[in-house]
This record gives C-alpha cells, structure tokens and sequence, in this order.
C-alpha cells in the first residue's frame, strides 16, 4: 500500500525522531499508512513566521505556510515551557528566552538564564505545552498535550533537548535529560498531543 504523505513543517531534527518514533510506537494503523516528512525533505528553507502570542496561533501560521505554498497535508506544533512564578513565561518565547542576552535558539543560555531567575524561588512548579495543528483534506484540527512537574535547581543528564535538563516530570525523580526517549514519550507533552493526532488519522 502506498503511504500518504504528510509533512511535519519542522527541520528540528529532535522534534522530527520523537514524532517518528511515537507514531512507530502508537502501531502500524497509522506508521503502515503515512510517511511523516520535514520540511528539508520537501524543499522548504524558508523562515516561516511565527509572531502570535499562542502556541495554537504559532502552529496555525506554520501548517498554514506549508500548506499553501507546498499544497501538502501538513501538521505544525509550537511548544513551550510555562514557569508558574515567572506568569507562566518564557511561554511562547521558550527557545528564545536568551535572546535578549544576545543568544538566539540557544538552549545552554535558556536554561542558564532560567536557572538565574529562579535562584532563590521556593515554587518551582512548571509544565510542558504542545499544541499541534493538522491542515488535512481542507479541514484543521487541534491537539494539545500537557505535562506538569518542577523545575530543578540544577541540570541533570544528556539525552533530549531544550530544557529536558532541568525539567522533573511530577511523580519521578529524575528530569527528562535522564530518561530514554521511550520513557519520555510515554509522558511528555509532544507524546500525548502526538497520539492525540494519531488517534484522529486511525479514525480518518
């Protein structure tokens, strides 16, 4: 059988290994039925505006990017961390939190800047946020996933990316750096919005 092609409009190679892992994981219903390319895949370098305030508007501008200008089925996410004592930034502004440090993507200097402005913070309560938007036959849709924890007063392992470092999920005792991409999948942000797309295309 001939697979669909559906795009993630990413070229974040982290991002693009999860989601592919994930849907290998959710069973062959959907990995038999689609192939999940990038947007280097299809020939799209562009910088793809992503000015909103949301990660919902964040991932609408970039699957509706790609799928006006590819005519491909697309899916975007926008993610982000939300820190309860600083109103829930850096929000939307995750991986440029530094920027005005002068680093740009920078996850070392993110997760230092962070770590600074919680230094003497009693609540470090924080979670994940995932939203992916899927542009599909001329319809949207939109998932969302959530994973709740702290942030810890140091880094700790080497697997993952971002703020994985310094992120314990609640209930475990070790951050997301420290775990197999498996066991994060299993309860992360990205994994529960990813099956909740894989739910839809089984049904669709």
């Amino acid at each position: 059988m001939k697979k669909r092609k559906l795009v993630f409009a990413t070229n974040n190679a982290n991002k693009i290994n999860e989601v592919k892992a994930l849907l290998e994981a959710c069973g062959p219903e959907v990995s038999e039925r689609y192939e999940v390319l990038s947007l280097h895949d299809i020939g799209c370098f562009e910088d793809i505006p992503e000015n909103s305030s949301t990660f919902a508007g964040n991932a609408l501008q970039k699957a509706e990017y790609v799928n006006v200008h590819y005519d491909v089925d697309c899916f975007a996410d926008d993610s982000g961390l939300e820190v309860r004592a600083l109103g829930m930034d850096p929000g939307v502004r995750s991986a440029r939190y530094a920027q005005d440090e002068g680093y740009d993507h920078n996850s070392e200097a993110n997760n230092e800047k962070l770590l600074r402005k919680l230094k003497r913070v009693r609540d470090r309560s924080a979670q994940f946020r995932t939203v992916i938007v899927l542009l599909m036959d001329g319809k949207m849709q939109e998932f969302e996933g959530v994973c709740r924890g702290e942030i810890t007063t140091e880094r700790s392992g080497s697997q993952g990316f971002g703020y994985d470092p310094i992120f314990r999920p609640s209930g475990y005792d070790i951050t997301f750096a420290e775990m197999s991409m498996e066991e994060k999948n299993a309860i992360s942000h990205r994994g529960k919005a990813v099956r909740a797309l894989v739910d839809y295309l089984k049904e669709h």
